[in-house]
């Protein structure tokens, strides 16, 4: 069987059971559910960042969308080191997180995998991407009986094609699934070598800015254009996972993303991610 091990466990989050299970009720205790006006949420974005900065995000999304109780979520996660055009999927097995195990469905796997090319099993590509690793305790805690189909999406032109894909296979299949994509928003800074605004306020404030070009056209579910957006105007280091997020849930009927909140790590800490000339971005949506 295949066991992906965490591997940012300590750092993006606490690695041990009680501390990491604490630091869970923290967050979602301190966020309220979204009011979506009677609508059923079909899937939401979150950032991928330490708990630390992005975590009060992620809990909102989380707790709004544990309204329901699917049987399987599907995270859509970012490609932080290159490996090819195509999506690398973690097909069967288990990942293990502090709170336990979350269970792979195998069997949708396998049926994703037969719909398209565009997709393949790679669950050594896994090994080291954290993007969705920080979201697996937020599965585990929230939806205990829910399995999970991991798939990285590279920032690519035809991004979206993966999410149709799964969603061609839910309806098919009759899944009552979840899906959960992950970016982080505008990297500004010396360290990231893009500060167009120059150090201070004003170049903040102009990421935050760059940050809500993105974030508009995922709330106006515009998928085939993240890609393209993020490239040009480097706003969004996971486009690809985006755009998969999109595609998949406007497939499934989604009409609106909500915006429930937009920060960056320089208004969360005294310090940011390295000091306090550098930022990223973080915003959560909810699909309905």
């Amino acid at each position: 069987m295949m066991v992906r091990e965490p591997v940012v466990a300590g750092r993006f989050y606490p690695e041990q059971e009680a501390p990491c299970r604490a630091a869970l009720d923290q967050m979602l205790g301190g966020v309220e559910v979204a009011s979506l006006e009677g609508r059923r949420p079909l899937g939401g974005l979150v950032p991928h960042a330490g708990w630390d900065y992005s975590g009060a995000i992620t809990a909102r999304v989380f707790k709004t969308l544990a309204q329901r109780q699917p049987e399987v979520v599907v995270l859509l996660g970012g490609v932080h080191r290159f490996r090819g055009k195509e999506a690398p999927m973690f097909a069967r097995g288990r990942w293990e997180t502090p709170l336990g195990p979350v269970q792979i469905d195998t069997r949708l796997a396998e049926r994703i995998l037969g719909q398209t090319n565009l997709i393949v099993e790679d669950p050594y590509a896994h090994e080291d991407e954290h993007s969705l690793e920080v979201q697996a305790p937020f599965v585990r805690h929230l939806f205990p009986q829910a399995k999970v189909v991991p798939l990285m999406v590279p920032a690519v032109a035809i991004a979206h094609e993966v999410g149709e894909a799964v969603a061609r296979t839910l309806d098919a299949y009759d899944y009552d699934a979840l899906i959960v994509g992950t970016t982080d928003l505008t990297h500004y800074g010396p360290h990231y070598g893009f500060m167009p605004m120059g150090i201070g306020p004003k170049g903040h404030e102009w990421a935050k800015d760059n940050d809500k070009r993105f974030i508009e056209l995922v709330r106006k579910m515009k998928g085939t254009q993240l890609v393209r957006e993020a490239g040009e105007n480097r706003n969004a280091c996971s486009s690809g996972a985006a755009a998969a997020t999109v595609a998949a849930v406007t497939a499934m009927g989604a009409s609106e993303g909500i915006l429930l909140d937009h920060f960056s790590s320089s208004e969360v800490s005294r310090q940011s991610l390295f000091d306090k000339s550098d930022s990223v971005g973080y915003a959560g949506i909810v699909f309905v």
